[in-house]
């Protein structure tokens, strides 16, 4: 049986200037646009943005502490690809998704080779994680005035709630049932 999926693209949000890119989720999408649109409907319809970055899952580069600690792992198909490389790194347990935070670009000949520059250079936090990304794989939304406006203002206006809000599903039909709900034999 052959795969029907369109391929999966990891979404990265930015919530204002100053934080970081965070990955948020992924999407199925036929195409770049197609995942960028697709992440703003999916990652951006209640919190606040103010970028979102899309990349193929298969051109990430991803290695846990563990991973590292057994040795050296072969990189993806790009091995020996020289460029520009963003790197990500989860450094909590603490949260219920993946959010793992953009640290930063370098210029490697792989991605292994970016892996050790950031194991070097970035050592303020030990990390759980990190993904390796060829900078050309990343497709990114707009960062023009105008394009913010249209793509992200929408989301500022509208009240966001945390499903614990609307509180327990089936709270209300033991009301129901003292008034002659259909449960009630």
């Amino acid at each position: 049986m052959s795969d029907t999926q369109w391929p999966r693209w990891e979404v990265f949000k930015q919530d204002t200037p100053n934080k970081p890119h965070q990955a948020v989720g992924s999407v199925h999408a036929a195409d770049p646009l197609h995942a960028l649109l697709t992440a703003r409907n999916v990652f951006v319809r209640r919190p606040q943005a103010v970028s979102l970055w899309v990349a193929p899952a298969s051109a990430i580069f991803s290695v846990t502490q563990e991973e590292l600690a057994e040795g050296p792992k072969p990189s993806p198909e790009s091995t020996g690809v020289a460029g520009a490389y963003l790197l990500f790194r989860k450094t909590s347990h603490k949260r219920s998704m993946t959010f793992v935070d953009y640290v930063g670009q370098l210029e490697a000949p792989s991605p292994q080779a970016a892996l050790e520059q950031a194991l070097r250079q970035f050592t303020d936090a030990e990390a759980l994680a990190w993904w390796v990304i060829p900078a050309s794989s990343v497709v990114r939304s707009e960062e023009s005035p105008e394009t913010v406006e249209s793509w992200f203002a929408p989301a500022k206006e509208k009240t966001y709630k945390q499903q614990s809000y609307y509180g327990v599903v089936g709270t209300h039909t033991s009301k129901l049932r003292g008034r002659g709900g259909a449960d009630e034999s």
